[in-house]
């Protein structure tokens, strides 16, 4: 079935089709590839985006709708893996990016905070945890000990993170790539790019995250393909959840749109093993949890209106992958956002833009492509 964020008619972007060699080729359409393709536009230079689909109809448009700071990993855990110093630059700066999101998202962005919920007394543990390294470090966060509504009985705590969106992620991306489109840049949409000869630009960025693209050399493949199936509920009248919630670790998201429907996700753990694939099938055993879940929440049978699939990109280290590749002058690679890719997509998109121009921030060190090849 068709994704919700995509039932949206698609607006027609302006046309700038004049072939011959660009200064840089984007592959990929979704929020990385028109977030870098808006900056390097803006820059002056000339630049193509191809993607095999429409603009945001990969990950960008198949997605939970979250926007939130931070990595795939809670906030104590990446201070023990970097340090305190690291740590909070990399918070600090998706906070910026969140910021920036904003301004350009309009009617698609949605500030709302999210709630990360512990769904027992050892989730409860490490929610405090990461709520005592936040506020040492004095980024902001709430502590809630006893969620209530359809929440209470089933999460024992709760952090609220004031700084978080929800988002309609396909008329964001399509508002990026009209913007972009405007600026000069050139979209091919329905294209596939067999080999980087193909694409007659000195400098390549491939921003595909976890769908397989063939043109990352001996990285390929270690960007870990992950499909993330997501429903969404008939319209509901009530206003069961005021701002996008997560728990189990993340296994189960959800949280109500505007027009009321929920839109809930996760349950890899059902079949975890399966769900290690590029193939953007549903599968009934996930759909069925994700159904009983959504009736859970609400007390009752809920209608499902959409059911739908897509693949984002795990990274063991739940850290991007954002640089040139390997073995491949000229060839950039973004992508491995481990299932966050709505604010590090265009986070790091607007990065390589940024490295590409000369301006190469610290924090690529910590994203540095080669560390996948051990």
């Amino acid at each position: 079935m068709k994704p919700y964020w995509l039932d949206e008619a698609a607006p027609e972007l302006a046309a700038d089709h004049r072939g011959g060699p660009v200064d840089v080729a984007i592959v990929g359409a979704g929020i990385t590839g028109c977030a870098c393709a808006l900056a390097l536009t803006d820059a002056g230079l000339r630049v193509r985006v191809v993607d095999a689909r429409r603009v945001a109809e990969g990950a960008s448009g198949r997605n939970g709708g979250f926007a939130l700071r931070g990595t795939a990993a809670p906030y104590d855990q990446v201070v023990g893996a970097l340090g305190r110093e690291r740590a909070l630059a990399l918070w600090q700066w998706t906070e910026g990016e969140l910021r920036a999101l904003a301004e350009v998202g309009g009617d698609a962005f949605r500030r709302l905070g999210s709630l990360r919920l512990a769904a027992d007394g050892e989730e409860r543990e490490d929610l405090r945890d990461e709520i005592e390294a936040l506020w040492a470090d004095g980024l902001e966060a709430d502590w809630i000990d006893a969620p209530t509504g359809p929440l209470s009985g089933r999460f024992t705590a709760a952090i609220r993170h004031p700084t978080d969106a929800a988002l309609q992620p396909a008329r964001l991306v399509r508002g990026l790539a009209t913007r972009a489109a405007a600026a000069g840049t050139e979209i091919v949409e329905g294209r596939w790019v067999g080999d980087r000869s193909e694409l007659e630009a000195e400098t390549v960025v491939v921003a595909t995250d976890g769908y397989p693209s063939g043109l990352l050399g001996e990285l390929e493949g270690l960007i870990i393909p992950t499909r993330g199936q997501v429903i969404a509920t008939e319209p509901l009248a009530e206003r069961l959840f005021e701002s996008p919630h997560y728990g189990r670790h993340g296994f189960d998201y959800w949280h109500q749109t505007e027009d009321g429907r929920i839109v809930a996700g996760g349950f890899r753990d059902v079949s975890l093993g399966r769900e290690f694939t590029a193939e953007e099938a549903l599968t009934d055993d996930v759909q069925h949890a994700l159904s009983a879940f959504v009736n859970e929440l609400a007390g009752r049978e809920l209608r499902v209106d959409y059911r739908w699939a897509g693949i984002f990109g795990l990274v063991l280290d739940f850290l991007p992958v954002v640089g040139e590749v390997p073995g491949l002058p000229g060839t950039w690679v973004a992508g491995g956002y481990s299932g966050h890719g709505n604010v590090l997509g265009f986070a790091c998109g607007r990065l390589i833009a940024r490295a590409i121009l000369g301006d190469r921030d610290p924090l690529l060190d910590l994203f540095e492509p080669s560390r996948l090849l051990g």
